[in-house]
Formats: structure tokens, C-alpha cells, sequence
């Protein structure tokens, strides 16, 4: 009897390990997306960016361009020590490439997107993240711009054509659009990809290469003529700000990871009971 007793518990260890073996090679891993929508929380985002961008066009709508008066009255010298060599930089080239780079920091953040299945697979949430941020920096940094009124340093470069200088957005300096644009999708991209793919060796890849565009951003507007070091600055801050803040307010922060990992349900045949455990192995 008691032969047969053990026979039959050895027998349903036996049956619980194989399952367990199968679950843990033959069983499809499946991860939980790192970010979660609410639909509260982004109708607050959006519709704040929304009213931001409204407040940014209305002010904007209401600056005086500057005058040939005003433009001849301008001195270098009355520009901070840091900021004062911009005033002798103007490049339309450099300007269009400023463009092209930040375009490409886009593009990798599309790219990523696209040709990664977790986060093609999670597109709609990743989507709406990313259009919050680009709602919110943009509005905020334009009211900013809108309300300063600073003068950009080509308008006190004579090389630089009167007719750029007599238009609004001669008097849009601070802080950078480009820089702040720029890295906000530079750190959302990282931050991004970091969450879905912890693990993966080409994090330091993705990180180096969005940076490396948003810092050539800011050097080719420095060179165009179109921030000083400190409209620079302020918007690379303020971007990385936004870009990192939007994801880790959508992080999910209720579920352990190992919590994630394990699936633990009862388990029978007719025959035999017993538990039926899966522990994914995530590879990202």
C-alpha cells in the first residue's frame, strides 16, 4: 500500500516537473507593456497642450516686429559675456540642416516604433505619450518665446538680411523650439526603449545616437544664428524634462516584475492533480 502511495506522489511530481520543463522552453513568453493609458490623466495632458499651443499662437499673434530704428538702436555689447559671440553667426545652410537633424531624431524614434514588435505591438499608447510631449513642450516653450520677446543674434549681425530681421519670428530667441523638440524626442526615444527592451545591449546605442542628434540640433541653430548658448540650454533642459517626465507618468508601478514573470494555476488530468506553474523568460 504504501509502495503503491508513493508510486502514485512520484507520479504526479514527475507530471508537475515535465510541465513545469515545457512551460519554461516550449511556453511563448508574453510581457506586460512597462506604460498604461488613463483616460483622465490624458485628456488632462492633451487638453493642457492643447491650451498652451492656443495661449502661444494668441500672444504671438500681438508682438510687434522690430523696426529699422529699433534694429540700428541694437548694441552687442549690451549682451551677456556667454551669449555675445552668437551675435556674429549667420548661416541659412547651417539653419536647414538644423532641420534635417532634428527630422532624423524623429525618424529614429519611427523607426524604432515600427521595427520593434513590444512596441509596434503597444503603438497606440507609445503614440498618445509621445504626442502629449510634443503638445507640451511646444506650447509651453512657444509662450515663453511669445513673452520674452528676445531678439535673435542675427538681427545684430550686418551680414544677415534686413527683410529676417523685420518678422516676427526675429523676436522669438528664447528659449530653442529645435532644442527643446530635439531633446524631448532624443530622452522620451531612450527612456522609451529603455522600459521595453531593459536588457538589450543596444540601450548605449540608442542613447548615444538620439543625443548626439539633438547636441548637433543645437550646434547648427548656434551656427545659423538663431539662439544664443542659453536659449540652447534652456530648451535642451526643459525638452529632456518633458521627454522624461510624459513616460514615467505612464509607468506602471503595480505589478512587481516577478509578479509578471510567474503564472501559477491548479492543474488536473482526471487522474492526477496537481499545479501548473509557467515562468516566462523574457528576451528583449
Amino acid at each position: 500500500m504504501m509502495d503503491y502511495q508513493l508510486f502514485s506522489y512520484m507520479k504526479k511530481l514527475l507530471g508537475l516537473g515535465c510541465i513545469l520543463q515545457l512551460s519554461l522552453f516550449v511556453q511563448p513568453a508574453f510581457a506586460q507593456s512597462p506604460y498604461a493609458l488613463k483616460t483622465g490623466r490624458e485628456l488632462t495632458l492633451l487638453g493642457a497642450g492643447v491650451v498652451t499651443l492656443g495661449t502661444s499662437a494668441a500672444l504671438k499673434s500681438s508682438i510687434d516686429p522690430l523696426t529699422k530704428a529699433d534694429i540700428s538702436a541694437l548694441d552687442r555689447s549690451d549682451i551677456n559675456a556667454f551669449d555675445q559671440k552668437a551675435t556674429f553667426h549667420w548661416s541659412t545652410s547651417a539653419g536647414r540642416l538644423s532641420d534635417v537633424t532634428l527630422a532624423g531624431n524623429v525618424a529614429v524614434l519611427g523607426l524604432l516604433s515600427l521595427g520593434t514588435k513590444p512596441i509596434r505591438q503597444d503603438i497606440k499608447t507609445v503614440a498618445v505619450m509621445y504626442i502629449e510631449t510634443i503638445a507640451l513642450a511646444n506650447g509651453l516653450e512657444r509662450t515663453v518665446k511669445a513673452i520674452t520677446q528676445r531678439a535673435r543674434p542675427f538681427v545684430y549681425n550686418t551680414a544677415a538680411p534686413l527683410d529676417e530681421k523685420l518678422t516676427r519670428d526675429a523676436r522669438q530667441s528664447f528659449f530653442s523650439g529645435h532644442a527643446t523638440n530635439a531633446f524631448a524626442t532624443a530622452v522620451f526615444t531612450g527612456e522609451v526603449f529603455r522600459h521595453y527592451f531593459p536588457h538589450s545591449r543596444l540601450k548605449p546605442v540608442v542613447w548615444v545616437g538620439a543625443l548626439g542628434l539633438a547636441t548637433a540640433t543645437c550646434v547648427l541653430r548656434y551656427e545659423a544664428g538663431k539662439h544664443y548658448p542659453t536659449d540652447l540650454l534652456a530648451g535642451a533642459a526643459f525638452g529632456s524634462l518633458v521627454g522624461w517626465g510624459i513616460p514615467k507618468l505612464h509607468e506602471v508601478k503595480n505589478q512587481s516584475e516577478l509578479g509578471r514573470r510567474i503564472d501559477i494555476q491548479p492543474w488536473s488530468n482526471g487522474s492526477a492533480n496537481g499545479i501548473y506553474m509557467r515562468l516566462a523568460v523574457f528576451s528583449r
